[in-house]
């Protein structure tokens, strides 16, 4: 059995997964990598000394699977946290069925796959951490955002509903809302000179995030010392989501 905590992160090898999981090394966290490509992970696996499980989180019997496997090699799971999702800026009447579909998969089936194959195997591990990623869009209203909105919201509603259900086998969980975040997957928006000046000032401390922003406070969450919160939604948007400065 590890005798570091072990942690199970789907989305490892995105922008901001490979920056938590960096920040996890540091501290000698012991790691498991899951994603749909096995490449990046094992690039990543090698840097860091992490196990890798190739899975996609949209498969329920896939997760279920991986977190069994983890479960095994290392005798316990102290915290998962799910970075698997997707963006898409389209209004509502221009948005396909299959770009709809598409949305709640990655976004919300990921996470919904995720608590049910990670939440009982955390109560028999003792309890810890679940935590999952909705979106500042899913807090105040945005143009052009109402798949991933309507997707991310439902998050927030899966993770306190979670809370409620495994707080009696010890088990957390909580939400972190980002703003938008330089990461690959927003790479469409920060190439754009125009598109990025707008979106910095739309964040009221005048910047986008950057990866770190956001995997410091996962990391904080996932640190079994931080063992009397669950149920919450942290905003780490640039205040993004509650206020405007100008």
């Amino acid at each position: 059995m590890s005798e570091q905590p072990v942690i199970f992160v789907v989305g490892a090898a995105g922008g901001i997964g490979s920056a938590l999981c960096r920040r996890l090394h540091q501290r000698k966290f012991q790691l498991v990598l899951v994603g749909r490509s096995e490449a990046p992970l094992q690039a990543l696996a090698d840097e860091l000394d992490g196990h890798v499980i190739p899975c996609d989180a949209r498969d329920f019997d896939a997760t279920s699977a991986a977190v069994e496997q983890a479960f095994a090699r290392h005798g316990r799971l102290d915290g998962v946290v799910n970075l698997a999702g997707s963006i898409l800026l389209k209004s509502a009447h221009l948005t396909s069925a299959a770009e709809w579909e598409h949305v709640l998969a990655a976004n919300l089936g990921t996470a919904f796959s995720v608590v049910r194959a990670a939440a009982p195997v955390l109560g028999r591990s003792g309890g810890g951490s679940l935590v999952l990623v909705s979106s500042a869009a899913a807090r105040i209203g945005l143009a052009n955002h109402e798949a991933v909105a309507a997707a991310k919201a439902g998050v927030v509603g899966l993770a306190r509903s979670a809370a409620a259900t495994y707080a009696s086998r010890g088990v957390r969980v909580n939400v972190v809302s980002p703003g938008l975040v330089r990461t690959p997957l927003a790479e469409r928006i920060v190439s754009n000179d125009a598109a990025l000046r707008a979106s910095q000032a739309m964040h009221a401390l005048g910047r986008i995030g950057e990866p770190d922003d956001v995997a410091r406070v996962l990391e904080f969450l996932l640190d079994p010392a931080h063992n009397w919160i669950t149920g919450q939604d942290y905003g780490v948007d640039g205040g993004l989501g509650t206020i405007r400065s100008r």
